[in-house]
């Protein structure tokens, strides 16, 4: 799992071996014995690491795989990857575990889809109607003022 991660990273961030060793203080040699799984870093080098490649610790040690497309790098820093879903005939999908528990979702609950040219993405109601109202609320109060 790490010594893919640390593969991917350096690759996709466009480093060599050596200048991620001469980034976090050790020898070439020492960082190729990490891609290859024959070592591992300490704890502190696993969190210089994470700095580097702008992700977490946590992250540099998990494989996250996604169906049709397989092993995928460490999410960036704030970001996650649950996984792939599957579209049915009317429209639904299941959100996966990990990510209802890491928000709180529950049956029931409503969301707000917004979305981009990229993708979609799913706000719990109460949130988005509560941040519309700040807005507006300072929308209220500037131009009351002028």
């Amino acid at each position: 799992m790490l010594k893919e991660n640390l593969v991917m990273l350096r690759k996709l961030n466009g480093y060599s071996q050596e200048e991620i060793a001469e980034r976090i203080g050790i020898s070439r040699q020492a960082y190729a014995k990490w891609e290859s799984g024959a070592t591992i870093p300490d704890v502190e080098k696993c969190r210089l690491l994470a700095e580097v490649y702008g992700t977490t610790v946590d992250g540099l040690l998990k494989t996250e795989t996604v169906e049709s497309v397989g092993v995928v790098p460490p999410a960036p820093r704030g970001k996650s990857v649950w996984g792939s879903v599957t579209v049915n005939d009317r429209g639904q999908i299941v959100i996966p575990k990990g990510a209802r528990d890491k928000y709180g979702l529950t049956g029931g609950q409503r969301l707000i889809v917004g979305g981009d040219e990229v993708g979609i993405a799913l706000i719990p109601a109460d949130v988005f109607e509560e941040k519309m109202k700040q807005a507006m609320d300072l929308i209220y109060r500037q131009s009351s003022e002028e």
